[in-house]
This record gives C-alpha cells, sequence and structure tokens, in this order.
C-alpha cells in the first residue's frame, strides 16, 4: 500500500473475531480489511457495510452483487475488486470464462435478459449517474426486478464506486490467493 499507516494496529475483539473468521473460513485476511484496520471506526464500517450488501438477504443472488461488483470495477479499473471479485464471480459461477469476460467487457458475456439489465443499470451508474432516469429503472423492472432489487442493485454499485476508488487512492493490492482461485475449466464435450 502506498501509504505510510501502521502495520499492526491494534484490533477491538470484534473486528479480531472477524479477522479470525476469514482466516478460519477462506485461509487469510483480505488486504483491503488490513488497508482499513488503522483506524477501527472505518474498518468496522467498511465490514458493516460490505457484509450488509454482499451477503445478508437479498432478492438478489450473491453471484449477481458479484457481477455487479467486478462490471463496476472494470469501468474504473480497479486491479484490487477486478482480482477479487473475479476470483469470487469464478468460484460462485463455476465458470471462469464468465468471470474473465466481465473482468474484460460485460457486453461481450453471453448474458440472461435479467444480468444483462442490472449490469447496462450498474455500469451507466458508474459512468454518468447524472444521466439515470425512469426508464432506466424501467428497464430493471422490466427485467423482473423488485423496487428493493433497484435499491440493491445501485447500493452494490455505489459501495464498489467508493471502494475502487480507495483502493486506487492507496495502491491497494490484491492478496495473491485470488488469482489462483476457480480457474479450472470443464472439459471440453
Amino acid at each position: 500500500m502506498a501509504l505510510d499507516l501502521p502495520n499492526s494496529p491494534e484490533l477491538s475483539p470484534e473486528m479480531q473475531v472477524y479477522f479470525d473468521k476469514c482466516r478460519e473460513k477462506i485461509g487469510f485476511v483480505p488486504n483491503v480489511l488490513l488497508a482499513y484496520a488503522h483506524d477501527g471506526a472505518k474498518l468496522e464500517a467498511f465490514a458493516v457495510l460490505y457484509n450488509d450488501l454482499m451477503l445478508a438477504s437479498s432478492g438478489l443472488s450473491k453471484l449477481e452483487r458479484e457481477m455487479i461488483a467486478v462490471a463496476v470495477s472494470s469501468v474504473n479499473r480497479c486491479y484490487y475488486c477486478l482480482t477479487a471479485h473475479g476470483a469470487a464471480v469464478r468460484s460462485l459461477s463455476g465458470d471462469p470464462v464468465l468471470a474473465e469476460m466481465l473482468v474484460m467487457n460485460y457486453r461481450a458475456a453471453d448474458l440472461s435478459p435479467r444480468h444483462r439489465a442490472m449490469l447496462d443499470f450498474a455500469v451507466a451508474l458508474t459512468e454518468a449517474p447524472w444521466t439515470i432516469e425512469e426508464e432506466d429503472r424501467d428497464a430493471l423492472r422490466d427485467a423482473g426486478f423488485s423496487e428493493r432489487d433497484l435499491w440493491d442493485i445501485s447500493a452494490v454499485a455505489s459501495f464498489f464506486n467508493m471502494s475502487n476508488r480507495m483502493a486506487s487512492a492507496v495502491d491497494m493490492r490484491p492478496n495473491r490467493s485470488y488469482h489462483g482461485e476457480a480457474r479450472g475449466l470443464p472439459e471440453a464435450g
């Protein structure tokens, strides 16, 4: 990371448990959490919001939320998030080709009309948020998304725009483990 911040900050008991849970579940603490760890309040706020947006109950699947993260991060060219969330798309979808397509250009991927509408909206919100109008929200409704889903799509896209900018600002680098996750291709038929 480009900023000279404390390497071994004192974690609150809650965040120590959270870091321990990361080590137990995925084998490491994501560098994004380590980057925020210099400020306990910001670390806790980031973790709470991330977990709510990406893991809590939603009309969007975990895969759909990760797809939004990758499409937004692609527009913003965020190395950290493309690597980390690209790995999540590979893992959740079982399709490494889909993940690579989303990283490079989601428009080239073979997407359902639902997913195309979702990513079109998230990318429009990223590239030119002032242009969003009712017809953009109607396109999501027409694709079968509820009002709550529209909120969740917008919230996930907005969160990753903020995260991408922070990752770029401090030269946050992904954990090496993300690079090799779920890269196996199924045998050709």
